[in-house]
């Protein structure tokens, strides 16, 4: 990632081209898989926000093969956004200060302070689903 791109917190995730290929209702998120095939590799991540989510998601098809949702939302500057480095288990902040997490939301290295709280994530018929609501 370029240095103009983090100094205007630009991330490299891009939402999904079919936009159409998830859905949300009372505090559950639910991913087509099928549909979302940004997703169909190990590595490959798609962005969701917008007025249709309480908060903005990032979810990875992890390199070890495993699904994970973050709120995409660094904790050092809530209004950058995560991106998943290539070839390693974390996501990293777009910005300058380059906050590395692994996908339990733990902080690894950069300037934030705190971790933050992944989602608890189902997959199961080809649809993967996010309980956003912590408390359930």
């Amino acid at each position: 990632m370029g240095i103009f791109k983090r100094i205007f917190g630009i991330c490299s995730t891009k939402p999904p081209a079919d936009p159409d290929c998830w859905s949300y209702d009372d505090g559950r998120l639910v991913v087509d898989l099928a549909r979302a095939t940004e997703l169909n590799d190990p590595g490959g991540a798609i962005r969701l926000e917008g007025s249709r989510l309480p908060q903005r998601v990032l979810i990875v098809h992890g390199t070890d093969g495993q699904w994970y949702a973050l709120p995409n939302r660094c904790s050092h500057i809530g209004h950058r956004r995560l991106d998943p480095v290539p070839g390693e288990n974390v996501v990293q902040c777009c910005s300058v200060g380059k906050s590395v997490f692994d996908y339990q939301g733990n902080r690894l290295s950069g300037s934030a302070q705190q971790s933050i709280q992944p989602f608890e994530v189902e997959v199961e018929n080809e649809k993967l689903t996010v309980q956003l609501d912590y408390s359930q």
